[in-house]
């Protein structure tokens, strides 16, 4: 499944194994918390997000250089 998501002023696709709210909502808590105390290559990865993948209880974010994709954990 297919769904947008807000997150600082950009629409971001983000793409669901199953229709689970619970795990959007944590998805945007996680990526707050992560631009305040994650490490700088994080950070840049966010900065440049272009689409998330959650499957189970990981999210891929996908960004502009490929180089900086990263898999974060929801839970």
């Amino acid at each position: 499944m297919k769904t947008l998501f807000l997150f600082q002023e950009k629409t971001i696709p983000v793409y669901l194994t199953d229709t689970n709210k619970h795990a959007l909502d944590k998805l945007s808590a996680v990526l707050h918390r992560k631009l305040e105390t994650g490490k700088n290559a994080l950070k840049k990865c966010i900065a440049s997000l272009i689409s998330v993948e959650i499957i189970g209880s990981e999210a891929t974010l996908h960004s502009l250089s490929e180089r900086d994709t990263l898999t974060i954990s929801l839970y």
